[in-house]
């Protein structure tokens, strides 16, 4: 098999899924790409995952973020945590998965995903939940990016992906379209879980793309934890950062 490989990269040798330089080795993306996304790899609030550029490197476990100290409201989340920083770069890329139907980005993006979720990982993670989408946007896109990337997360995990227990149940506008306060009431009350003998008890790792206000990914920790998890995490590939 390393023979096959080796023969097809000779003939149609790998290249950069972003740029299309060609690369000594099939790793995704070139030197140069990787170097313009921005990793959440710092310190970070150790609940949202906010970055808190004033502490020192190897902090993260120990770190409380201002915005959840003063919080009346805690975050519905275990933890939350994000790949990268949602800025022009990352953009691109994700418009491209998204949209453009380069689905093959997804086993690259998930693999960014799971060593920014290592924690939640190795706290313990029953299920995999991505966020869906309404019916007849699902029927428009022909497939949904959120499902795309639990997948291959559960591939690279072993745990269990499930696509039928939580459901979006109000068509809504697209979030770009909407401001922060629009965003808010845009999904209020659009999710709901079918199944909720299957959350019960467990712990739940919700799945996006993109978080920007939080506000469809606390939607849907909302209904889930109508159904009595044992825990709620959620893990996306960029968030925007203000």
């Amino acid at each position: 098999m390393s023979f096959i490989k080796d023969i097809i990269n000779f003939i149609l040798p790998p290249r950069c899924m972003i740029c299309g330089k060609v690369l000594d080795k099939d790793k995704g993306l070139c030197d140069e790409c990787i170097s313009q996304i921005e990793f959440l790899n710092h310190a970070i609030c150790r609940r949202c995952g906010y970055p808190i550029v004033e502490a020192g490197e190897g902090l993260s476990e120990k770190l409380i973020c201002g915005n959840c100290i003063k919080s009346k409201h805690h975050i519905p989340f275990r933890m939350l945590r994000s790949a990268c920083v949602y800025d022009d770069f990352s953009k691109k890329l994700i418009l491209d998965f998204k949209f453009y139907d380069k689905t093959d980005l997804a086993p690259l993006l998930a693999k960014m995903m799971y060593v920014a979720g290592k924690d939640i990982f190795a706290s313990g993670i029953d299920m995999i939940i991505p966020v869906p989408l309404h019916y007849t946007r699902l029927i428009k896109r022909r497939y949904n990016q959120s499902a795309l990337l639990a997948k291959e997360l559960g591939k690279l995990t072993g745990i269990k992906v499930d696509y039928k227990t939580l459901i979006k149940r109000k068509m809504t506008k697209a979030q770009v379209d909407c401001s922060g306060k629009e965003r808010l009431t845009n999904v209020k009350n659009a999710f709901y879980v079918k199944y909720p003998d299957k959350i019960k008890g467990k712990r739940i790792l919700l799945v996006d793309d993109v978080l920007t206000t939080g506000s469809t990914l606390n939607e849907c920790a909302k209904a889930v934890k109508s159904a009595k998890p044992k825990s709620i995490d959620a893990l996306t590939v960029t968030r925007a950062i203000s």
